[in-house]
């Protein structure tokens, strides 16, 4: 626990003294929400909607950061040598990697801070105290999954590679989960697939919430499901890379 404890410290102080990066990330977050709810406006003025939006475009900022920033900056670090110096030091892999996913979920926190914030300022979303923590909530603890497929991106050896890959990875859950528009709109095939990705039981969580009710079992299970796959094909591809 001292050692976790200490590379959770040590991942944070790291993150802080890249302001531009606290910057970056906390302001991507609000362009992104201001964008597709004022700029692109769809002319739908019912408050459940805009909820609805304001919990589609906060999962879909933080999914993108957990798979993109994250991936891309263990790729970075390994092109660096850092990773190689880490595994002469007594610092165990595991440890290494929960600071790194620390360390993304807390800017996540601050990110949901932030579009929440902006989406009650900017369009007058009104949620009751219990729908605000629990959304804010399920939004942080359902991100897991997509930290570990950034850990999956992260396992490249490229980071050209790694970001053009993640791009992909990205825009393709969020359209195909309805991050962008209603799913029930999207071909019935695709509707489907829809939802059994990560991307759609993330969401649906949320827009559960919003809409007073609770996420569904299957929507857990799901997510649950592919934290656990994800996982394992992490630890397995860099168990891997280290052996050759």
């Amino acid at each position: 626990m001292r050692l976790i404890t200490i590379q959770c410290k040590a991942e944070m102080l790291r993150i802080i003294r890249n302001p531009y990066y606290v910057f970056w990330s906390l302001l991507m977050p609000i362009m992104f929400y201001f964008i597709f709810t004022r700029v692109v406006n769809t002319g739908n003025d019912d408050p459940t909607w805009r909820a609805h939006y304001l919990m589609s475009m906060a999962t879909f900022s933080v999914m993108g950061s957990a798979i993109m920033t994250l991936g891309i900056r263990l790729v970075q670090e390994r092109t660096q040598g850092w990773t190689t110096f880490i595994r002469i030091t007594p610092l165990p892999g595991s440890v290494y990697f929960f600071g790194k996913m620390f360390g993304q979920t807390m800017m996540h926190l601050f990110s949901v801070i932030c579009i929440f914030a902006a989406g009650y300022f900017i369009n007058g979303v009104s949620l009751t105290a219990g729908q605000w923590v629990l959304s804010g909530l399920w939004i942080l603890i359902g991100s897991l999954p997509f930290l570990a497929i950034g850990t999956l991106v992260g396992a490249m050896k490229r980071v050209d590679t790694a970001s053009g890959v993640s791009n992909v990875i990205y825009m393709a859950l969020a359209v195909a989960g309805g991050m962008w528009m209603p799913i029930e709109i999207l071909p019935r095939l695709m509707q489907k697939i829809g939802h059994w990705l990560p991307s759609y039981n993330y969401g649906n969580g949320a827009w559960e919430i919003v809409r007073g009710s609770a996420p569904h079992w299957s929507n857990v299970l799901i997510l649950l499901g592919y934290l656990v796959v994800f996982m394992l094909l992490s630890v397995y591809i860099r168990k891997k890379q280290e052996a050759v």
